[in-house]
């Protein structure tokens, strides 16, 4: 939830001012932008919105580059009411953005949102700003509170003269950047992007970041799991060719730490990455599934008779040999230690011995062949 005094008594950012950056990954001419209100207790009415060039292009600032700032419309009007479970697109603009940009779009809620429920992204690793009243033309916002998460902000679909087309990653907070820099973009799916950008064959591929920290494959965790988030978070999006699936580490690490529990869970775990595999097939999408990173040492979730490595273990010769998924992307092997595989390397090691540095997470990009992302892939 934002802090007080734009959190109160069940209503959420009455007369506020919301202004957040985040990065596109194509560039373009023109986009649109998706609110969602998928998981607010009451509809979300936006008064206006306003997309601008952020201050030297850096993210997580309150300050736009001076005339940049256009407003944003939904059916030609300023506001929109995003009803419960929800989302809107707002009109296309004609608003050139260069690949790799970061872009700023801030938001006016008159009324706010009467709701104890909203929805929200915890781990943006990026600093959104917070000020009373409509300041949605403003070129700063002085004095505004500051909180590293997103709200109600779900996408930017960039137009690509070329014919682009999108990645999907789908995972869990090692997608979503856990250890990577406050507002330095460099969670692994930032660094797969620059790589994609300097390919001459795969400058025109968007990747889309689904990561959510705490999430499961199976069951519902922090937010749906990856079974139930499938439709909303990769069918629906704009120009998708390919998934990439790296998730289920919080499957293994928060089921009984005994061997029949943990065998049982290798064996769903797998199942349900077919259950993935079988409905992205049936959209065209190719799947790559990708290796689970290693847990040796994690206060949380390693066990002392080393049940949820046997787990992780299983889980990882399947993905490996199964010949489920089109492709592998071994990331277990790149992130762990050669002298002690059941840990990560500790440069790549975030410290608490499952989250990644870095330097860790530009190493996962780093392996990714980029001839899996062409007309051929």
């Amino acid at each position: 939830m934002p802090p007080v005094p734009f959190t109160r008594g069940g209503l959420v950012l009455a007369d506020a001012t919301l202004r957040q950056t985040v990065r596109v990954t194509i560039g373009g001419d023109r986009l649109r932008l998706r609110f969602s209100n998928a998981f607010g207790g009451a509809v979300l009415p936006i008064t206006a919105v306003t997309v601008a060039r952020p201050l030297g292009n850096r993210a997580g600032v309150g300050a736009v580059e001076p005339g940049s700032v256009q407003p944003v419309t939904f059916h030609g009007r300023a506001g929109v009411v995003v009803p419960v479970g929800a989302q809107v697109v707002s009109d296309a603009l004609d608003f050139p953005v260069e690949p790799e940009a970061n872009l700023t779009v801030t938001v006016f809620l008159a009324q706010g949102q009467a709701s104890g429920l909203i929805t929200s992204h915890p781990g943006s690793r990026t600093t959104s700003h917070l000020v009373a009243g409509d300041h949605t033309q403003a070129e700063d916002l002085p004095g505004a509170s500051t909180t590293d998460h997103w709200y109600f902000l779900s996408g930017v679909e960039v137009w690509c003269d070329g014919g682009g087309s999108a990645v999907v990653v789908l995972g869990d907070s090692l997608t979503d950047g856990r250890g990577s820099t406050t507002n330095g973009n460099d969670r692994w799916p930032d660094r797969l992007s620059a790589r994609l950008r300097a390919g001459a064959t795969t400058s025109s591929v968007a990747v889309l970041n689904q990561g959510t920290g705490g999430n499961r494959v199976l069951d519902d965790g922090i937010g749906p799991s990856a079974l139930a988030r499938f439709d909303r978070d990769v069918v629906a999006q704009s120009g998708v060719r390919w998934l990439v699936l790296f998730e289920g580490v919080n499957d293994i690490g928060t089921a009984e730490a005994s061997a029949v529990a943990q065998k049982q869970l290798a064996d769903d775990l797998c199942a349900g990455y077919e259950q993935i595999v079988v409905r992205a097939h049936a959209h065209g999408i190719k799947v790559y599934g990708a290796t689970l990173a290693p847990l040796g040492g994690s206060q949380a979730y390693d066990d002392p008779a080393g049940h949820r490595e046997a787990a992780r273990q299983a889980v990882n010769a399947w993905i490996r040999d199964a010949g489920v998924f089109d492709a592998v992307l071994d990331f277990d092997a790149v992130a762990r230690d050669p002298e002690e595989p059941r840990r990560l390397l500790a440069a790549y090691d975030e410290g608490d011995h499952l989250h990644l540095t870095p330097a860790g997470y530009r190493a996962l990009a780093d392996a990714v062949p980029l001839e899996l992302f062409t007309a051929t892939g």
